[in-house]
């Protein structure tokens, strides 16, 4: 039996429920990237980010390129990249509405 489209869903944004992971995505998004250029970028120590990544790969959503020594990464689908530029303009939205309710119970208006 085949496994519902919900849960297979679920299971794709749990992937992407880590900080460093949205991270290296985002950085992702923009170009090919190797570890060691990562590495500043997304603040943590080479073992973990190298975690991330091998959770990256195995979903499927990063896909690697050896060049001597260095390994670099790149976004398996264009989509992620949309994705992650969705999920900004929904946050957006929402951070824009909570500053508007803020700013009204600041102001004493309540509704």
């Amino acid at each position: 039996m085949s496994t519902p489209l919900y849960q297979l869903k679920a299971e794709f944004f749990k992937t992407l429920g880590h900080p460093v992971r949205i991270r290296v995505l985002e950085l992702l998004s923009e170009r090919e990237h190797a570890v060691a250029e990562m590495l500043p970028e997304v603040g943590v120590e080479a073992a973990s980010l190298s975690q991330q990544l091998a959770v990256l790969r195995k979903a499927n959503l990063v896909v690697t390129r050896r060049e001597g020594s260095n390994v670099h990464y790149s976004l398996t689908h264009p989509q992620i990249a949309e994705l992650l530029r969705v999920a900004r303009g929904i946050l957006s939205g929402v951070l824009e509405g909570q500053a508007e309710l803020l700013a009204d119970l600041k102001a004493g208006r309540h509704t």
